[in-house]
């Protein structure tokens, strides 16, 4: 099986983007590729169709490639939750929990045999493997236990590609340094380097291109232009360089940076909406007058609560709501809106019941069987029959008040709720359609339901309604990916990773 390594001077310098598109260029000429990452930490996750979980960065580059998402393109997912602990997904199944400083004692030689496997099974369906590294390959001190970077190049006698970001400065040095601290049989693989998010003119660079090449003995085989393109991201550090609100925005969304965010790529497809922006909130930050807040994902749904109500965001959530505001609740945040969550095994740490925002009236039990899943359900808000897709992932059981749903007496009772889908546990909204919650994620991956839900906000500023027989966000992210490919090939040579 043929292979490429992507590995980079230090985190966000691009690995995933360039992976990616490397998935589509080398899918277009005629090889079935996979992508893989050995390890990956992140919160957000994607549900294959067995049901196991992945990062979502493999997932995008699994659909870049053309094919469908598999636990053995990541089969190590590593997912933080506070106090220097992890849940460990080993071949999309969690198996524990586990400190920062105790994971590679217990789990080091059971991570390389699962790689291995891994890409055993992946060799067996595929011609052509692009491999993702994390972080850096050269973190001296790590680099004896590193199940991700040049130990899955050596296996695979990877040519290997460093990426190095020169947006932030230092690019040279970083390329220099991590080559400097490189083993000679790991350097040996590093084939080309790829200088990424140029702003200027390449003229200007060409001098520092020629010393590096002179110095390094390695080509620089490309020189990515900075790309606008909105990427799913991998971590909440991304949210920090979003670009500010949109100057031709007709709504304005707010979404709760919780702490431990999860699956904020599920607002993707609100971004790529051009009268919406989206605008993301430090609990700490004042909450404003929005069009809709959204209180997304989160590891722990009962840590990032009670954030919520120390700040004081979950007061000013409860009173945004009492004035009419919109409020939409999305797995944790979801949890977060009813009643009470109680975890009486302490699974996401102390064993406890802690009060809700008191907006549902609904109780979660946190459990330890995750539910990871692929659903397909019917809409009955805010329009009927509208087929929706998207993937549960979640630990927590809740259940509703069966009056509150019953009765329909009284319309503009918020206390009394219906349910969003024709599947009752995935989620509710109140009478008044003022306050949503689902543990659907990529809901607004779905065209139609997102312009409907949109139509609702818009209705109440009194813009005109946008329509709503758009396709879903998938076509769009095509679109994004295939734009993505051909621009980074224009500027990219594989000859030497290729021969």
């Amino acid at each position: 099986m043929k292979s490429i390594m992507v590995v980079g001077t230090t985190s966000h310098a691009g690995k995933s983007l360039i992976t990616t598109a490397l998935c589509r260029i080398l899918s277009r000429r005629g090889w079935r590729v996979t992508p893989f990452k050995g390890q990956n930490m992140a919160l957000n996750a994607y549900v294959t169709a067995s049901g196991g979980e992945i990062g979502y960065a493999q997932a995008v580059q699994a659909w870049s490639a053309g094919v469908a998402p598999l636990v053995e393109m990541n089969p190590i997912l590593l997912k933080p939750q506070g106090d220097m602990t992890s849940q460990v997904i080993l071949k999309g199944k969690p198996v524990g929990k586990v400190s920062a400083t105790d994971y590679y004692e217990q789990y080091f030689e059971l991570g390389w045999r699962t790689i291995q496997e891994s890409l055993k099974h992946l060799e067996s369906e595929f011609d052509f493997i692009v491999c993702e590294g994390a972080g850096s390959p050269a973190e001296i001190n790590l680099k004896h236990r590193d199940l991700t970077n040049m130990r899955v190049a050596k296996h695979l006698n990877a040519p290997t590609l460093l990426v190095v970001d020169i947006d932030r400065g230092g690019a040279f040095a970083h390329v220099v340094g991590t080559l400097e601290l490189l083993e000679p049989d790991e350097r040996a693989l590093i084939k080309g380097v790829v200088i990424n998010k140029f702003r200027g003119l390449r003229s200007i660079l060409e001098p520092g291109i020629k010393w590096l090449e002179e110095r390094t003995g390695i080509p620089v085989v490309g020189v990515i232009p900075y790309l606008e393109q909105v990427f799913p991201a991998e971590d909440s550090l991304d949210l920090l360089e979003r670009k500010p609100l949109k100057a031709q925005a007709e709504l304005n969304i707010a979404v709760i940076r919780l702490p431990r965010i999860a699956n904020f790529t599920d607002f993707d497809p609100l971004e790529s909406e051009p009268t919406v922006s989206v605008k993301y909130l430090s609990p700490k930050q004042d909450l404003g007058h929005p069009d809709a807040v959204i209180i997304p994902g989160t590891k722990t749904t009962i840590a990032d609560l009670i954030l919520l109500q120390k700040t004081g965001m979950a007061e000013a959530i409860q009173h945004y709501a009492a004035s009419g505001g919109t409020v939409l609740g999305i797995c944790g945040g979801f949890q977060m809106l009813g009643q009470m969550v109680a975890d009486p095994e302490g699974i996401e740490g102390q064993a406890g019941r802690y009060q809700g925002l008191n907006l549902f009236p609904m109780k979660t039990v946190i459990t330890g069987q995750k539910i990871a899943r692929q659903r397909q359900v019917t809409s009955n808000y805010p329009q009927m029959g509208l087929p929706v897709n998207g993937f549960e992932i979640h630990q927590g059981r809740s259940t509703y008040n069966s009056d509150s749903l019953s009765r329909l007496e009284q319309p503009t009772d918020k206390s009394i709720c219906q349910p969003l889908f024709d599947d009752v546990n995935l989620g509710l909204v109140d009478n008044c359609q003022s306050v949503w919650g689902t543990y659907l994620h990529g809901l607004f991956d779905n065209g139609p339901w997102r312009r409907a839900w949109l139509n609702r906000l818009r209705q109440q500023r009194g813009l005109k309604s946008l329509p709503t027989g758009v396709a879903n966000y998938r076509d769009q992210r095509e679109q994004i990916l295939e734009s993505l490919a051909t621009e980074i090939e224009a500027h990219l040579d594989l000859r030497p990773f290729l021969s």
